[in-house]
């Protein structure tokens, strides 16, 4: 029998891939064959991350069903943020954080989604629910995680359970958590090398919202100069996407990781939703968003709820 893939959304972040090698870790522990994989590059900030804690990237692939007839969805169940064939394998199980959309299966499986702020929070829980020792590395790739998802505890999806467990894991690790979170987030807040394609596709995921189809670009920096300096660029690159995937809406957020506040710059037929959804005006295709750090609970939901009229 071939192994069960684990693995996050497209275009994955440090959660993403952490928690399909954490994930991983924890089932190969208690027997299982597995193997975590990944949809996408690696970050310049989770690569920060593994190469601080030595732990190699999960393998990319393309495609899962020409593998294996079974799969562990992590950090992710929408099936637009999926593999390109996840309706050709059986789902067994899913860790998640998000929203549930888009997903049915065939057959039952073991579904854990909680509303905290990171799925390493959830992950550090099964730890202790089986009884197996988490390691320095895997302490701190979740620690890693939890710093990430949270922008080091000041979005306001972090949890008090997710503050713990951070705190749990940095002891285990052997890290200082603000010392060594602001240092990661730091890394992966460096644009100046990165390509207009990759800021558009970095950290991407696309949503169905009522019967809009929208993609939400999120890039963190320590200045959004860094950016809009690219504007007419990135306009360019968006335009294609909206055209080549039938986009009625381009939401790029970009979000000062020391201000923690975002610059969007929204393109499409829907513009208009985004500034009823955060009531602002868009000048030059741009708007500020103030206190706005978070995809999940500040962006997500307002946006769909925007959309539905």
């Amino acid at each position: 029998m071939s192994k069960t893939l684990i693995f996050g959304h497209k275009n994955p972040d440090t959660d993403t891939i952490t928690s399909a090698l954490v994930y991983a870790d924890l089932k190969s522990k208690i027997g299982m064959d597995v193997e975590p994989v990944r949809l996408g590059d690696v970050n310049g900030e989770t690569q920060y991350a593994l190469d601080y804690f030595k732990v190699e990237a999960p393998r990319l692939v393309e495609t899962v069903a020409n593998e294996t007839d079974t799969v562990i969805l992590v950090d992710h169940n929408e099936r637009q943020q999926s593999a390109e064939d996840i309706e050709e394998v059986r789902v067994l199980e899913v860790i998640d954080h998000h929203r549930i959309a888009n997903f049915e299966t065939a057959d039952p499986l073991y579904y854990r989604a909680e509303p905290v702020g990171c799925t390493a929070t959830i992950l550090n829980k099964i730890y202790k629910e089986k009884g197996v020792d988490v390691t320095k590395e895997m302490a701190g790739l979740m620690l890693s995680a939890i710093i990430s998802d949270s922008l080091l505890f000041k979005s306001p999806t972090c949890t008090d359970e997710d503050v713990t467990a951070a705190k749990e894991l940095a002891e285990i690790a052997g890290v200082d958590a603000q010392e060594y979170g602001l240092e990661m987030l730091k890394a992966g807040a460096d644009m100046s090398s990165k390509s207009i394609a990759e800021l558009v596709t970095l950290d991407a995921k696309e949503f169905s919202m009522g019967t809009a189809k929208v993609e939400v670009a999120q890039v963190n920096v320590v200045d959004t100069n860094d950016v809009f300096g690219r504007q007419a660029e990135l306009e360019a690159a968006m335009e294609t996407l909206i055209k080549e995937k039938g986009l009625d809406l381009f939401l790029l957020v970009v979000t000062d990781i020391l201000e923690n506040d975002s610059k969007a710059l929204a393109l499409g037929s829907k513009t208009a939703e985004v500034e009823k959804a955060f009531n602002v005006k868009l000048e030059n295709n741009t708007a500020l968003l103030k206190g706005v750090v978070s995809r999940k609970k500040q962006i997500v939901p307002v946006l769909t709820d925007a959309m539905k009229g």
